[in-house]
């Protein structure tokens, strides 16, 4: 089988776990029975290596002080790992201390951003509590992004809270979840226009087939949210993301890369590359094999 693209490719977001390290409580239920088992490097890297993936950016998926160490320590022995986004709680009075002592782990340096279940929290507001705009300013001084994973009811205070922090660069990952099940797209679509104009803020094209009902996860069924956020942020501030494994519930990898090529068919060679390559390695502060900078 041949890569989807000729085009070097940067994958911004996928996952990694292992059950004999700890649980992943997420994954609940029969609709997510096949996630439940380890997923490591060696079973990412022969998919990736096939859709012409050659970086990737592995994202948190619990949140405890342990995981983050432990993927930094992976990617430090790497060649496919090139950032990691982690995790670390951003309501403790010593963020800043606590975002150094990631940095002085082993392969601390591969550390390019924060996130938070913020989609499990039950207080719509979250982002704009005290505690949690002074965990992000910490981020943003450390030189991080900030993954935003949050739901669409919870988008207004995405949106005032990047506002409020204009050096923090937010990073909207799987659309703000979108509800493509429903094929409908207010008021998501509105919501997402309103964090999409501000300046500091970014899209990753990544999630939505999971987001789509069993057998409605074709291009034709995901255009129009895609065409929402190439609107809204354009090609220079979208990311393409996997999210691998989670997304193997409804494609495979080189599926999945497939669909986001199929949703910027419209792009032009420079604008694909953007969203494939060029803003990952911006966004993130990569610095993955040479190859990936030619051209730059």
């Amino acid at each position: 089988m041949a890569a989807v693209t000729d085009r070097l490719i940067v994958d911004a977001h996928h996952h990694i776990w292992d059950l004999t390290a700890r649980p992943q409580p997420w994954i609940s239920g029969e609709d997510l029975a096949p996630l439940n088992r380890s997923f490591g490097v060696g079973d990412l890297a022969p998919e990736a290596a096939v859709a012409g993936v050659s970086a990737t950016v592995v994202v948190q998926t619990v949140c405890v002080p342990e995981e983050t160490p432990e993927l930094l320590a992976l990617a430090d022995g790497s060649d496919l790992i090139a950032g990691v986004v982690g995790w670390t709680d951003l309501t403790a009075p010593d963020v800043a201390d606590a975002l150094a002592a990631l940095r002085g782990q082993p392969g601390g340096d591969r550390l390019v951003g924060i996130r938070h279940q913020v989609q499990e929290e039950l207080d719509p507001g979250w982002l704009l509590r005290p505690d949690v705009q002074r965990g992000l300013i910490a981020v943003a001084e450390a030189g991080l992004a900030y993954d935003l994973i949050v739901k669409p009811h919870q988008l207004p205070a995405a949106t005032l809270a990047a506002a409020r922090l204009v050096g923090l660069t937010f990073v909207l990952d799987h659309l703000g979840k979108p509800p493509v099940a429903d094929a409908t797209l207010e008021p998501w679509a509105a919501n997402v226009r309103k964090l999409a104009a501000l300046p500091n803020t970014v899209c990753k094209l990544s999630g939505l087939v999971t987001e789509a009902a069993p057998g409605r996860g074709r291009p034709e069924d995901l255009a129009p949210y895609a065409d929402v956020v190439l609107e809204a942020f354009g090609p220079h501030r979208l990311l393409f993301g996997s999210d691998w494994p989670v997304c193997t519930l409804r494609a495979d990898y080189f599926e999945v890369v497939r669909i986001a090529e199929h949703l910027v068919e419209g792009l032009s060679p420079g604008e694909k590359d953007a969203v494939f390559r060029r803003n990952a390695l911006r966004v993130y502060r990569l610095q993955p094999p040479g190859r990936f900078t030619t051209g730059e």
